[in-house]
């Protein structure tokens, strides 16, 4: 969907709002500024030496001053180049620092919101504005200022030399600056909007291009394939029209701009043949000025224009960083805690792993119904809490707020009798292991991915996670052991392989507080045995919520939750629940069935 992007207005284009990105580099950026003024003033000065020259040792017939004059003529051609080769190097290391620094601050950003941000928005909208707008935007503050200097300086430089040297015709000449004006006014909001557009168009592609590869198992069981490439195709013709609809205002912008100052050179013809006969050396300046001009032009419409694009880059790229999370530490909490980055760790109290739920409501931030409504629950330091209920039941919900993923619409988390918001996201964070039902490995390798859950882990450490979750055996087969690579999320290993391995990860964090969100839905019976045999291992001396898919995996549970509609309909034990023969009796007789009838099936 299009963003509605506010018009244009005069603050530089937007620029002011990449100060803080800019300001780091000011020293380089000033004396780039400098450097390419000098080569330029430079330039300007040759027309006035070869003046000279004409008037000097042609017309009055003498070499009187011909030594000097050639060294100052080679010399300001080196001189020119030195100032050129050292502006265009500042150029390329002020392009890279800034893509750098915007790209980790947009990074860094992205980790500090809420999941609600990433349901909302797709991998390609992210992506473009992370990758693609940040390198036009690097461009934009390098390149296309040194050349806006270089030709801008030019033109400034050559106007006032024919000024000073004569008035009337250089007047005439300048007649083409008002068409230019005009010519920006007209074209100018018609570029904005057609570039919103190919951007737009631009992060749909990307993200479409993005699920082609990530969903490529999907599309293929499916048999989806016509369907996903006519999409595609679809976003690649819309933006093949939109830019050669922009290329087309582009090049019209630039063919009348060219045409504009094609004027002055024939306006100079016109007028300045008198001049010629009396003053060659005056009439050679002002036919290299029309002449150089030219250039320049056209080189500031593209200039112009890469501000034009830029500031739809710049006015995506700072909305981005201008999000706020809906999840959020105060500057108090801040101020005692830390942040996800610079944590006080010194301040933070031990977690003991008391969960208290106070009349909460609930609704996701991009949603309107409530999920949640008047919930009340505790659940003691120790407790095995097991969740059932059918999709949409409220499960999920639960455990994102006890993690702290979302923030109640109303009512309070307690983390050991505090609420969670007054300590930071990080501190509760730290405390709790999370093992959900689609395990996501990062690329590296084994050993890699359980690091993720103690960067301090020992070899004994690690290996007493593998074994407590019953990973050996995976391990084993793989090739290189520990040091295999995984893949990018984990594709090179099975399903079962992942999810052991994330409970392991989550395992060696040692955590107080451990939340199993359906984490054996997706696994075979085997490695469902294993995680199983693992959960009653590792709950010790923990808090733990499981989210169960299979209730058979729940039956040694301390408490038995039975969810409806956001709203607990049953609790109690297995056996308690089996003996009421309510809802949590019928879903197990039915799973027990299905279980029964597929074993038959199958055998």
């Amino acid at each position: 969907m299009e963003e509605k992007q506010p018009t244009v207005h005069l603050r530089f284009f937007g620029i002011d709002r990449m100060l803080p990105f800019l300001s780091r580099y000011k020293k380089e950026l000033l004396l780039m500024v400098l450097l390419a003024l000098a080569g330029t003033v430079t330039d300007v000065c040759v027309p006035v030496l070869q003046r000279y020259a004409l008037n000097h040792f042609i017309a009055l017939k003498t070499l009187d001053t011909l030594p000097v004059f050639i060294l100052l003529y080679l010399g300001s051609f080196v001189f020119a180049g030195v100032m050129n080769y050292i502006s265009c190097t500042l150029a390329t290391e002020i392009e890279v620092w800034l893509d750098r620094d915007m790209r980790n601050k947009a990074f860094e950003h992205l980790q500090t919101l809420s999941f609600s941000y990433f349901n909302q928005n797709s991998v390609g909208y992210i992506h473009a504005r992370v990758m693609s707008d940040t390198a036009k935007l690097g461009t934009l503050f390098s390149w296309s200022l040194i050349e806006g200097v270089w030709h801008g300086a030019y033109l400034v430089g050559a106007v006032a030399v024919m000024l000073v040297i004569n008035l009337k015709l250089a007047l005439l000449m300048l007649l083409i600056l008002p068409v230019v004006a005009l010519l920006f006014s007209f074209f100018q909001k018609r570029m904005i909007k057609v570039n919103r557009q190919v951007r737009e168009i631009n992060s749909r592609i990307t993200g479409n291009f993005n699920e082609g590869i990530t969903g490529a198992r999907t599309i293929k069981s499916l048999v989806i394939e016509e369907k996903i490439e006519e999409d595609f195709r679809k976003d690649t013709a819309a933006i093949r029209k939109k830019s050669v609809g922009s290329a087309r205002l582009r090049g019209l912008f630039a063919a009348t701009t060219a045409f504009a100052s094609s004027l002055a050179l024939a306006i100079l013809l016109w007028r300045g043949g008198v001049i010629a006969e009396s003053d060659i050396g005056t009439f050679s300046l002002f036919m290299s000025y029309a002449q150089g001009l030219m250039e320049p032009l056209r080189w500031l419409v593209d200039v112009i224009s890469d501000l034009i694009t830029g500031q739809v880059n710049i006015e995506r790229y700072t909305r981005l960083l201008s999000t706020q999370s809906d999840v959020r530490d105060t500057e108090e909490v801040i101020s005692r805690y830390g942040d996800s980055f610079s944590p006080i760790r010194e301040n933070w109290e031990p977690v003991r792993g008391d969960i208290e739920l106070q009349d909460v409501s609930f609704r996701y931030p991009d949603g309107e119904e409530t999920v949640l409504e008047h919930f009340s629950l505790k659940i003691p330091f120790g407790t095995n809490l097991a969740i059932v209920g059918q999709t949409g039941a409220g499960k999920s919900s639960l455990a994102n707020l006890i993690c702290r993923f979302y923030e109640p619409t109303s009512g309070r988390v307690l983390i050991d009798g505090r609420d969670a918001r007054e300590r930071s996201q990080l501190w509760l964070h730290s405390a709790i292991g999370c093992v959900l039902q689609t395990p996501h490995l990062f690329s590296g390798t084994v050993r890699d991915n359980l690091l993720y859950g103690n960067p301090n882990a020992t070899e004994a450490q690690i290996q007493q996670a593998i074994r407590m979750v019953s990973a050996e055996g995976v391990i084993a087969r793989l090739e290189k052991g520990l040091d295999t690579d995984v893949g990018e999320g984990g594709d090179l290993l099975s399903t079962g392989e992942k999810q052991l391995i994330s409970f392991a990860r989550a395992i060696l964090a040692d955590p107080k507080i451990l939340i199993l969100d359906e984490a054996t839905a997706s696994v075979d019976t085997i490695t469902e045995q294993k995680i199983q045999s693992a959960i009653e291992a590792v709950i010790q001396n923990r808090t733990s919520v499981v989210i169960a898919h299979r209730l058979s995996t729940i039956r040694n549970a301390d408490w038995i939750l039975v969810v409806e509609n956001g709203k607990i309909c049953e609790q109690g034990t297995h056996t308690e629940l089996m003996a009421k023969r309510g809802v949590y009796y019928r879903y197990y007789i039915r799973q027990y069935e299905d279980e029964a009838t597929g074993a038959v099936l199958n055998g």
